[in-house]
């Protein structure tokens, strides 16, 4: 540890005496410094041990060593060394009062000990402190090592906290803590997820420190380059020393390279990944499962689901990670967490377009891509289509599900639609666009000019004639007419239109338009769409 007044007292050769500030002796001293200044306070940096022979004090004046005395300790000068037998025989009464009111250590120099020396004394202490940290670290460098080339990322962290006396603990980019020691700290680390995904948002190398002094943690990004892969939290009671600085250093460098390493392994999994959806798209089932072998080959015996993901077309680009990357990594987060096979493809120019993924049905990364719709997938400006379960011998037909799903999702401008709302609701939603109701509005236009006039209620009659099936009675009484002025009314509608409504094609249109527009408020007439 650095040198303290403590320690300074306690060295035979200097012959320093304690007049003043017993309580605080166990500070520790960072330089030591001269000045003869009556305000040396522009020149200090805090942390200094003033020596001064009292040659421009007003020593005896006590409302002026109250003044000094206050200006020494507001600049963070931790003691003040005072030689005797130069100016002053003794150290005169009114700055030992000041010093005792203040609480500020107050050494006595004799005339037989240079200041020099005391300056010597304490540069001597500083390097010596300085080599023990940097062998201290070095040590803990081969250690982490050691750590690392033998046991892995678990072994490093558990090393790591044994060094900082404290505790340590790795996250994924989602924030998820993946090893942590002691085994105490597990949910102290878990509450860090959030300030972890803010730290995702910088640019790496990024840090950050949270807590309070009593629990202070450091955050620390992971990865090369500009993208953030992981982070290290290390919880201490204070703020690092020099040796424990070496090794976090230490640590974040081998956390780094298994990272690297392991997406580089991520990446070769990638390709491998690709050859088998083109396999199953092609209607080669058995190919997938030989090219896949252990690595996909349990994905391939149960159902999965295939999603799309694209960024919408509209949204802003934003500085950060790619938004597909960072679903990419939130989907093989928690298949790593829960131990499931997954796999991700991106498509397009260097997989800037798309990314597709094949997932177990009902496991963990199908229930993470759902809840990171409902969080992020939104304001990431993405979008994503996610197919029915299915089996390798129909992963093409899914495949058209997930990008039917993906269609229906870019109109509605939701986040995210499965295929089971399409195969099981309504076609009407399908026609919620501006194409759809622009073409409603031409179609049935004209009716409704002709009903603005006040010469009948042509869109209302058609609406029950259709309803009803063309069954002219049924349909007449839900109007409160004759059959025979339904009948005239039907003829007006073909006249107008122009088209005959024995045409099956032309019925499908008109009630298609009708559902489109809506229907009308009673008592009031109907109006077109738009």
């Amino acid at each position: 540890m650095p040198p303290t007044l403590a320690s300074l007292v306690q060295h035979s050769a200097l012959k320093l005496t304690v007049r003043a500030g017993e309580d605080r002796l166990d500070t520790p001293v960072r330089w030591a410094h001269v000045s003869e200044l009556t305000d040396p306070v522009p020149y200090m940096e805090g942390g200094e041990l003033l020596l001064t022979t009292g040659l421009t004090l007003d020593a005896e004046d006590p409302e002026a060593m109250r003044r000094y005395v206050r200006r020494l300790l507001g600049a963070g000068v931790v003691g003040l060394g005072f030689a005797v037998g130069v100016n002053y025989e003794d150290i005169p009464a009114a700055l030992l009062e000041a010093a005792g009111e203040e609480h500020l250590p107050l050494l006595e120099v004799p005339r037989r000990t240079p200041f020099l020396a005391i300056s010597k004394a304490v540069s001597a202490a500083i390097a010596a402190d300085q080599y023990r940290a940097v062998t201290a670290g070095f040590e803990a460098q081969r250690e982490l090592t050691r750590a690392a080339l033998a046991e892995g990322p678990d072994a490093v962290v558990a090393r790591l906290a044994a060094h900082v006396d404290g505790w340590a603990a790795l996250y994924d980019t989602s924030g998820t803590v993946l090893a942590v020691a002691p085994e105490w700290a597990t949910r102290r680390a878990a509450r860090l997820t959030a300030d972890v995904e803010r730290l995702r948002e910088r640019p790496a190398p990024a840090s950050a420190v949270v807590g309070g002094t009593d629990d202070r943690v450091e955050l620390q990004s992971l990865g090369t380059g500009r993208r953030v892969r992981g982070a290290l939290a290390v919880g201490t009671g204070a703020p690092l020393g020099t040796a424990e600085r070496y090794a976090v250093h230490s640590a974040i460098a081998l956390l780094t390279l298994t990272t690297e390493r392991s997406r580089s392994l991520q990446a070769a999994e990638q390709r491998l990944g690709a050859a088998v959806l083109r396999m199953l798209l092609a209607g080669q089932p058995d190919h997938a499962r030989g090219v896949a072998g252990d690595l996909y080959g349990g994905l391939l015996d149960a159902p999965f689901r295939l999603l799309i993901a694209e960024p919408v077309a509209s949204a802003e680009p934003k500085e950060g990670e790619p938004p597909l990357a960072v679903l990419a990594e939130t989907l093989e987060a928690a298949a790593a967490r829960a131990g499931e096979s997954v796999l991700t493809v991106p498509e397009g120019p260097e997989g800037g377009e798309r990314l597709v993924v094949l997932a177990g049905d009902g496991g963990a990364v199908v229930t993470a891509c759902e809840a990171y719709a409902t969080r992020e997938a939104e304001e990431a400006g993405l979008v994503v289509g996610l197919s029915a379960p299915t089996g390798p011998i129909a992963a093409a037909a899914a495949y058209k599900q997930a990008e039917q799903a993906l269609s229906v999702a870019r109109r509605r401008g939701r986040a995210l639609v499965e295929h089971e709302e399409l195969a099981a609701g309504s076609v009407l939603p399908l026609l919620a666009d501006d194409a759809v109701r622009a073409f409603a509005d031409g179609l049935l236009r004209a009716l409704y000019e002709h009903d603005a006039t006040g010469r009948g209620d042509l869109v209302a009659s058609l609406r029950a004639w259709l309803s009803r099936h063309g069954q002219w009675d049924a349909a007449a009484a839900d109007l409160g007419v004759h059959r025979h002025t339904l009948r005239y009314r039907m003829r007006r509608v073909e006249e107008i239109l122009g088209r005959s409504l024995d045409d099956p094609d032309v019925r499908m249109e008109l009630w298609l338009a009708l559902k489109t527009t809506g229907e009308p408020t009673p008592g009031t007439p109907a109006k077109p769409a738009g």
